[in-house]
Parts: structure tokens; C-alpha cells; sequence
């Protein structure tokens, strides 16, 4: 059998390190949860009902995914940069129509991550009624941590989630607090997908948004999962 011969040089496969392990968990895609903390939803001028809504979601091309602890560039078309600390769930099993009473079994772990937006682009396309993509799906717009396996934690329903920018606390909440939780989210993601191993879900920030400089180094935890950190390096 011939091989294949691409014109160019294929991208790497995004990956991130996983606790415990010399392995690498290889990311397919980034799903995302928009306004999934009440406090967080009210700060942005969208209150959520969840008797009368369902969650809704964007996506983040793998390509923009960073490791924690990296340095990078503020992007450019910008001038509102903002962070937002989430936990996010690694999938590890494939599934479709999930029960949420199942969901749990396509839990394959959990990271800190860093939903990083370009709020005024956002808003803007908010408002023309126009696609995220340019204030949300970005080069090195999702930041993450290694990938905590779930065998000792089971589906996480509680614990502390904060952030810091340079030292000073700027998120602090609690995933108890969450308006659709894991289990809830991955059954309702999977009724428009078939979910794979290697899919991550951003699962929404808690209120405290805010914009960062060149500079500055944002640092978050989550309980009994780990933290992310990140270095806003000068403008491209």
C-alpha cells in the first residue's frame, strides 16, 4: 500500500501531559460552556434560567490549546483581554445520547484551565448577532494543566475554584455551584455529538472576569485537581 504524501508538513497532535504518567493525552476538540455560574451570567448581562434553558456551548480549535506554565504573546485585535478560570473534564470513553446517570463512565479526568477571551471582539460579535470565533477561538486562547485521572475522584460536584492575577484573588467560587453540572452537561453535549476519547469540555467560569496586561502571571487551583499558570507576554 502506497503512503500518503501531504503537500506540507502536518501540525503536531495537540496533547497534554497526564498526573502519575509518562503517557500524553491527545486532544480531539475543545468544547466549551458558555454562562454556567449564575453570578458569572448576571456580570455579563445574561441571567440564566435553567427551568426554561439549556446550555449552550462554543468551540476552541485544538490548535489554540497551551500548556500551563507558558509565556504567551497578547494577541493581537485587542485591547480587553480577559481570563477565565474552568474546570475542565477530559473525556475518555466515546459516547451518544448519554443518560446523565451514566455519564459519568466517559469521565477519563480533570485540569485547571484558562478560557482566554478577547471580551471586546466578543461583545461585539454579541451584539451584530455574529459567531465568537474572533473573541474565543484564538491561537493559545485555552490554557490548561495535566490531566488529573478521575479513578479516586469520581464525577466532581463540589470543591474550590479561584484565580489570582500578580497575587491578588480575583475568582473564587465553588463547582457545587455550577448551573448545569458534569454529569448534566456531558448528557446534554452528547445529544449533538458523538462524544470521543480526547475530547475536553470547558466547563464555564465563576464571576470575577477581568482584563490582563503584558506582565502579568495568572495563577488558578481547583481542588483536589491542580492548578494552571500563565505569563501574558508583550503584544505581537
Amino acid at each position: 500500500m502506497n503512503s500518503i504524501h501531504y503537500l506540507w508538513p502536518t501540525a503536531p497532535i495537540a496533547s497534554l501531559p497526564v498526573y502519575g504518567s509518562n503517557a500524553r493525552l491527545p486532544v480531539r476538540r475543545i468544547f466549551c460552556v458558555g454562562r454556567n455560574y449564575h453570578a458569572h451570567a448576571l456580570e455579563m448581562g445574561n441571567p440564566i434560567d435553567k427551568a426554561t434553558m439549556r446550555p449552550f456551548y462554543f468551540l476552541k480549535d485544538p490548535g489554540s490549546l497551551v500548556e500551563s506554565g507558558a509565556t504567551v504573546p497578547y494577541p493581537p485585535g485587542t485591547r480587553n483581554y480577559h481570563f477565565e478560570m474552568e474546570l475542565v473534564v477530559a473525556i475518555g470513553a466515546e459516547g451518544f445520547r448519554v443518560a446523565p446517570a451514566h455519564a459519568g463512565r466517559l469521565v477519563y479526568g480533570y485540569a485547571a484551565g484558562l478560557d482566554m477571551t478577547r471580551r471586546d471582539l466578543q461583545q461585539i460579535a454579541r451584539e451584530q448577532g455574529r459567531p465568537w470565533d474572533l473573541g474565543k477561538n484564538f491561537e493559545q486562547g485555552a490554557v490548561c494543566g495535566e490531566i488529573v485521572p478521575a479513578t479516586a475522584l469520581g464525577v466532581l460536584d463540589k470543591g474550590g475554584i479561584e484565580l489570582a492575577v500578580n497575587g491578588e484573588t480575583k475568582q473564587r467560587s465553588d463547582l457545587s455551584l455550577m448551573i448545569w453540572n458534569i454529569s448534566e452537561i456531558i448528557a446534554d453535549l452528547s445529544a449533538y455529538y458523538h462524544l470521543q476519547a480526547g475530547d475536553l469540555i470547558y466547563t464555564g467560569t465563576p464571576e470575577g472576569v477581568g482584563a490582563v496586561q503584558p506582565g502579568d502571571r495568572i495563577t488558578g487551583h481547583i481542588d483536589g485537581v491542580g492548578d494552571v499558570v500563565l505569563d501574558i507576554g508583550a503584544p505581537e
